[in-house]
């Protein structure tokens, strides 16, 4: 029940974190009550140093320094900016440069990697909710997904129809 309060309260306040559970390990059970002198579970830590347990948290809570002692969770919206601006040239797919796993990935690698130029690639497959965040944020419901300049280019078809009209290295270069 106090563990169940805890994870309420730090999600209630976005909070990001990461739990252990000490019954899946008695000999870290007893020996953290004697490294942080702390009897009882929950404890939470920020920065490796212990702030309390249950009650210490709902103080904090109620005097509102949880929020200024705990770190936040990057919001979906700002972490999806973020990565559409990590280079000029994003590519969002199944699979990454080295290895494309499936066909409409495969194919857009093959179309980027005969133009030169530079670009990073995001493995839609090892984050589901950058995977289904990205859809809605883009309003473009399939992948493979390209972004120049953190602004929508299309996916395989539009990149295809860009390189058939030779207008693909000038977008990817910013150009127009």
């Amino acid at each position: 029940g106090f563990s169940k309060q805890m994870v309420e309260i730090l999600n209630k306040h976005g909070v990001s974190f990461s739990s252990f559970d000490i019954f899946s390990d008695e000999e870290v059970r007893q020996g953290l009550k004697t490294y942080s002198n702390w009897p009882t579970y929950p404890q939470l830590y920020v920065a490796g140093e212990l702030i309390g347990g249950l009650d210490i948290v709902k103080e904090l809570e109620a005097s509102g320094e949880l929020d200024t002692i705990c770190p936040k969770a990057q919001k979906l919206e700002d972490r999806l900016k973020s990565l559409i601006n990590k280079a000029p040239v994003m590519l969002f797919m199944k699979g990454n440069k080295q290895m494309a796993k499936c066909g409409f990935s495969k194919q857009i690698l093959e179309i980027m990697n005969n133009t030169g130029v530079d670009y990073e690639t995001f493995d839609i497959l090892e984050d589901e909710e950058v995977r289904q965040g990205l859809k809605t944020f883009s309003n473009w419901p399939t992948y493979p997904q390209l972004y120049v300049k953190g602004e929508l280019v299309g996916g395989l078809d539009i990149v295809k129809e860009l390189k058939e009209t030779g207008e693909l290295l000038p977008v990817l270069k910013g150009e127009n």
